[in-house]
């Protein structure tokens, strides 16, 4: 399973707990989509996972944005997946990046708002924000690999899911 999350937005510690910590320290392989602020939130997070791939956000510290690139691009499951914290043109510069790298799936964050959009040929994903979802539901992805791609779910970090999608 392939867990996504974005702006933790903390000075220290992962802010995980119940079905989101349990996720993450179940998972694969987990990404991130950037903002974790301090050097202390991106060690946290990497004790829990068993592989760790992120980038950094616009609002990391300096340590944080040295460590981690704005841009990273994995394959899962057989899917390309693109991670950014944002792109400027909203959907469409997100799409244009996804396609620009041959991207199946585009991870943002920034929003905090969790979404899933199809975007033509390209998934577009904003897992929300566990820890800091400024006004919007608390919330993280999972995903897990299908013959004809990846199954994926939008979840509350008490485990409910609220969203249902596929990337082919």
């Amino acid at each position: 399973m392939l867990v996504v999350l974005s702006d933790t937005h903390r000075e220290s510690g992962h802010g995980l707990s119940g079905p989101a910590f349990d996720a993450v320290r179940s998972a694969d392989r987990v990404v991130h989509a950037g903002d974790f602020t301090a050097p202390a939130v991106v060690d946290a997070l990497a004790e829990e996972a068993a592989r760790l791939d992120a980038v950094h956000g616009n609002a990391d510290d300096p340590a944080v944005r040295e460590r981690l690139p704005d841009a990273r691009v994995l394959d899962y499951g057989g899917v390309t997946v693109t991670v950014t914290h944002r792109r400027d043109g909203g959907t469409t510069g997100l799409s244009l990046f996804g396609r620009s790298r041959d991207a199946d799936l585009v991870v943002s964050g920034h929003t905090h708002r969790p979404t899933v959009v199809g975007a033509g040929d390209v998934v577009l994903l904003n897992p929300g924000s566990h820890a800091d979802p400024r006004g919007n539901r608390p919330a993280f992805a999972e995903l897990e690999p299908t013959d004809g791609g990846l199954r994926g779910r939008l979840r509350d970090v008490d485990g409910t899911t609220f969203e249902r999608f596929s990337v082919p």
